[in-house]
């Protein structure tokens, strides 16, 4: 079975409430937690993955917070899931260099097979925007103030 890791399921939840708001917008990390119910460690984790790979921008200071580095429509499912779980492979033999210490390398008649899966499967996540997945409008868990707007 193909299956995410649960902080990549995560990271969509945190950028989805993040593109429910308006673009700019300026989100604390505490705010976020408290909405979406994930423990605040849990969100400063994948926070600091997704500025690190430049999905989100990062604003220090009394007034700082998290932006997204781009609009909803503009950031990829494949973008998210590389920066928390690094690069699409279903196999190691489908992923760009060649797996290092299979016995089977270069004569293996499946890896231009597994190849052509892992493309298409990279080309599906990456025709996939976060502006579509925050379509279904989203539960908020607590009320109160979840973000500020931007400068």
């Amino acid at each position: 079975m193909i299956r995410l890791s649960r902080l990549t399921d995560y990271a969509v939840t945190l950028l989805s409430h993040m593109g429910s708001g308006k673009e700019g917008d300026l989100w604390a990390a505490s705010g976020l937690a408290d909405t979406t119910g994930l423990p605040m460690p849990t969100v400063a984790k994948i926070l600091k993955l997704m500025a690190k790979s430049g999905v989100i921008q990062a604003q220090r200071g009394a007034t700082g917070g998290y932006r997204l580095a781009r609009s909803t429509s503009e950031i990829s499912v494949a973008e998210i899931i590389e920066a928390m779980d690094g690069p699409i492979s279903l196999t190691d033999c489908a992923d760009s260099n060649p797996h290092e210490g299979c016995q089977l390398d270069g004569v293996c008649p499946m890896s231009n097979g597994w190849k052509k899966v892992n493309v298409a499967v990279r080309r599906a996540l990456t025709s996939v925007s976060l502006a579509e997945m925050c379509l279904t409008p989203l539960p908020v868990i607590e009320s109160g103030a979840t973000h500020a707007e931007g400068p």
